[in-house]
């Protein structure tokens, strides 16, 4: 089995609002069908606040009206690509926390990475089903979650 070692940049929006938070459902890669922040790759020569503005109209279906950085962070994951291919992702996150101007969600697949956009009850959010960015962004907010990571 070949090994592929690769590094990804995104940036993603914490979209709270009433103890509810803005996840999508992840359709492909080494986090399929957890939750996750919505956001993604940065493109060549973008800026990050542009990355960030474009995700969220893509996956979510809204526009943000307020954004502010809250860290900058990274995780390593190793998935069963196909039979004879594993990726080695080292995975580079720029979270920011976001204000959007509706609350009414795209909560289709955007035929790439998201099996669509939705609010979740913060309280009712257990680890195991959660990215380890969506993790990390909560804790840091100051969220208590439970269930194993």
């Amino acid at each position: 089995m070949k090994t592929v070692i690769n590094k990804h940049i995104g940036c993603y929006g914490i979209i709270i609002q009433n103890e509810q938070i803005v996840l999508i459902k992840k359709a492909r890669g080494g986090y399929k069908g957890k939750l996750d922040l919505p956001g993604g790759g940065m493109e060549h020569t973008e800026m990050p606040i542009d990355t960030l503005t474009r995700e969220i109209k893509e996956e979510v279906g809204v526009d943000i009206i307020e954004s502010k950085l809250l860290d900058v962070t990274a995780t390593n994951i190793k998935w069963q690509v196909n039979e004879n291919l594993e990726e080695d992702l080292h995975h580079i996150g720029i979270l920011y926390v976001v204000a959007i101007n509706s609350d009414k969600l795209k909560n289709n697949a955007d035929g790439l990475d998201s099996n669509g956009a939705d609010w979740y009850e913060i309280k009712k959010l257990r680890k195991n089903f959660l990215t380890p960015f969506t993790i990390f962004a909560l804790e840091k907010l100051g969220y208590k979650l439970s269930g194993e990571k």
